[in-house]
């Protein structure tokens, strides 16, 4: 890895590309902040869930960086990878959903975990709704639990679970990407009943707990 610099030096060519229309969008949430030209976003690989690694993205002051992260700027929004996600977020994307109705960020990454899953299987019993419920109570909850956050189904209807994240994960402008990448691949890859996953969160309420 060394054409990777650390972030004293941004590198030549980004790890991740982010879309115009992302671009824009990661802009004007970050104005919102406070001291915004003083925050990068930090993207990081923080698990696998299924066939996919999970992620967390949040704004992060750049005076708080490690000092090997690795930053790249595009068109004015510093970007921040820990040296541990570098390799397994090199050449993803960063867009907005295909779907205008669908709110947050899609991360479109070509890498994949060498191992598909973690742990055994839980074995799902009840009806659909139960089996999204324990599914959410034994294997995301645990993992986003460290940032004070939990998701609850809300309601099944027909093939498509309803789904509200809290605490920690209400308000957090990146959210939506977490429930997205992590939550909808491990209830698509363990409940075959379940077609559709709907994020029902308010997230205009709430304060961001990550920065």
């Amino acid at each position: 890895m060394s054409d990777i610099e650390t972030i004293t030096e941004p590198i030549v060519e980004p790890i991740i590309h982010v879309t115009p229309n992302a671009l824009a969008k990661i802009l004007e949430l970050r104005s919102n902040e406070e001291n915004p030209d003083e925050l990068g976003l930090r993207i990081e690989v923080t698990g696998v869930r299924g066939a996919e690694f999970s992620y967390d993205l949040a704004f992060e002051r750049l005076a708080a960086c490690e000092p090997d992260d690795v930053r790249h700027d595009q068109g004015g929004l510093p970007l921040v990878v820990p040296a541990d996600s570098v390799e397994r977020l090199l050449g993803a994307t960063l867009d907005l959903p295909s779907n205008p109705d669908q709110g947050g960020l899609v991360l479109r990454n070509p890498n994949r975990p060498e191992i598909p899953r973690l742990g055994d299987p839980i074995e799902l019993t009840g009806s659909v709704e139960d089996k999204v419920r324990q599914l959410l109570d034994q294997q995301v909850n645990p993992a986003i639990a460290a940032h004070g956050g939990y998701a609850a189904v809300q309601k099944v209807e027909g093939s498509a679970a309803y789904i509200t994240m809290g605490g920690g994960c209400q308000g957090c402008a990146m959210s939506a990407l977490t429930l997205r990448e992590g939550i909808e691949s491990a209830i698509l890859g363990s409940i075959p009943e379940i077609t559709e996953v709907i994020d029902t969160t308010d997230h205009s309420s709430g304060e961001n707990p990550f920065y």
